[in-house]
């Protein structure tokens, strides 16, 4: 106890704002740059190539086969999910409605992938 006692005594008032000013940094950071834009459009791709691309203006679903089975895209204005898959961990329909530019949902046992594309997004391209 000795050892965490002598290391406290030496903290200043200043060093308990220089602390609380980086933790809120952080937290400021994590809200604010983290985050992609708004997305405008949806690219679908099957086995490496793309299936579908279209915007998020309507309502629709989409088919997309793959080796397993049907995947199912759905999108509604302003973000698409999986909504479903033959994938036999269901991880990609789990990740559930994406909502920024450049986010992802892949479903590798059938090679089906779902991006949103738009400003702001979080890297330039995919592959696997």
């Amino acid at each position: 106890m000795r050892p965490f006692r002598a290391w406290r005594e030496l903290l200043q008032p200043g060093d308990y704002a220089v602390m609380a000013a980086g933790i809120a940094l952080c937290v400021y950071a994590g809200f604010n740059l983290w985050r992609g834009g708004a997305p405008d459009g949806v690219i679908v791709r099957a086995g490496g190539n793309i299936f579908a691309e279209t915007d998020l203006s309507r309502a629709r679903r989409i088919a997309v086969p793959g080796p397993l089975g049907t995947t199912v895209i759905e999108i509604e204005p302003g973000r698409a999910r999986v909504a479903a898959d033959p994938g036999p961990r269901q991880y990609c329909v789990r990740q559930g409605w994406l909502t920024h530019a450049g986010a992802v949902a892949i479903c590798a046992p059938n090679e089906v992938s779902l991006m949103l594309t738009g400003r702001g997004g979080d890297f330039d391209s995919l592959s696997y």
